[in-house]
């Protein structure tokens, strides 16, 4: 198992953090504070290292605070017992600027995977509420954590439908609309749906018993659960998708069918669990879903994943508060970050998991 953890960080103009630093506990962490003094703010810088960007859907200049025309974080990580430095930094107007040991990132995806890290927060209730788009990025997130791959197919897909559908665009405004280039597209589609797919699918085969597990712990057998793949590629073949839908995407003038649509359905008890599920159950759901990201991530790279928490005791019943510290305690979790406004509740928490730990009042 490598050992991989952040043992100091300062944070200058993140959002509403000016000028903070933190020298930290390999094992546990705790912010603690009232709402809106910067917790979520501080989970979410380290996310920012470890994966050059925010948690969050925020452009450049929402990151830095709106008093300041930069922002800067700074993380020393222990990596196998070597030190990694990490900086990200942005200037108003500029490009985001990622550093590894001082020496800046041509692409950002080389650096997906370095320091796997998994974050819990209130604000997942998205990848329940929201459309397909949240869910697939999540799903798409932890498997570019562990196949290099995987994301360089991804990122070329991506790009190969954004100049599609410029090209369908141009469609019903020119006479000299350019049929050879959409067929390059075509191929291009094929060639890399394929493996992104059956990547997917394989997935899914495998998360699926770890996060019913998950859920099952958490919940003490009282609900099943389940997620399930939904792709136009599960009953078709994508030549098949390119040329039946050929007509209807030059009326719309996007891309109609293909991985870009995928979707992953969440249920309780064989129904959806966005209509049937309880405040609580969603809850439960999200944690065993992020807690079985965590154990997918080790078991793929034998690395433990840096573990955020923000805020997940909220809406929670105390029986499974419980069951939640007991599984984080009997996994074999590397570094943990918990961020909460109730100092009594962390630590009654960290009494019971008995292992090293810091508390920071935000």
């Amino acid at each position: 198992m490598i050992s991989i953890y952040l043992k100091k960080i300062s944070i200058i103009n993140y959002k509403n953090l000016f000028d903070k630093e933190y020298e930290l506990d390999p094992k546990i962490n705790c912010f603690v504070g009232n709402n809106g003094v910067g917790k979520t703010n501080i989970l979410d810088s380290i996310y920012h290292l470890a994966l050059g960007k925010s948690y969050f859907k925020l452009k450049n200049d929402q990151i830095i605070n709106h008093k300041k025309d930069y922002m800067v974080i700074d993380g020393i990580f222990n990596l196998n017992e070597k030190k990694e430095n990490i900086v990200c930094s942005i200037k108003r107007g500029q490009k985001k600027v990622l550093k590894r040991n001082g020496k800046p990132y041509k692409k950002f995806s080389n650096h997906i995977g370095l320091i796997p890290v998994v974050l819990i927060s209130p604000y997942d209730n998205d990848l329940i509420n929201d459309g397909s788009n949240e869910r697939r990025k999540f799903i798409d997130s932890i498997i570019s954590q562990n196949d290099r791959n995987y994301l360089i197919n991804l990122i070329s897909y991506s790009k190969v439908i954004q100049n599609r559908n410029k090209l369908l665009k141009l469609y019903n405004k020119s006479v000299d609309f350019d049929l050879d280039t959409i067929k390059v597209y075509n191929d291009q589609i094929v060639k890399l749906s394929k493996p992104i797919f059956e990547v997917r699918k394989a997935f899914i085969d495998e998360f699926k018993p770890i996060i019913i597990n998950k859920y099952n712990k958490i919940s003490d057998n009282k609900e099943k659960i389940s997620i399930n793949y939904k792709s136009d590629l599960l009953n078709n073949e994508i030549e098949s998708l390119i040329e039946n839908s050929f007509q209807k995407d030059t009326i719309l003038q996007h891309t109609t069918f293909g991985l870009h649509k995928d979707d992953f359905i969440f249920n309780i008890d064989d129904n959806a669990l966005k209509k049937f599920g309880s405040q609580g159950q969603q809850k439960s759901f999200l944690i065993a879903l992020k807690l079985a990201q965590f154990d997918y991530l080790k078991n793929k790279t034998g690395n433990s994943p840096v573990l955020l928490m923000d805020d997940i005791f909220d809406k929670l019943d105390i029986l499974r508060v419980k069951r939640i510290v007991n599984i984080v305690n009997s996994t074999n979790f590397g570094q943990l970050f918990i961020s909460d406004t109730d100092k009594d509740r962390v630590e009654k928490v960290l009494s019971s998991l008995n292992i090293s730990s810091k508390i920071f009042d935000v």
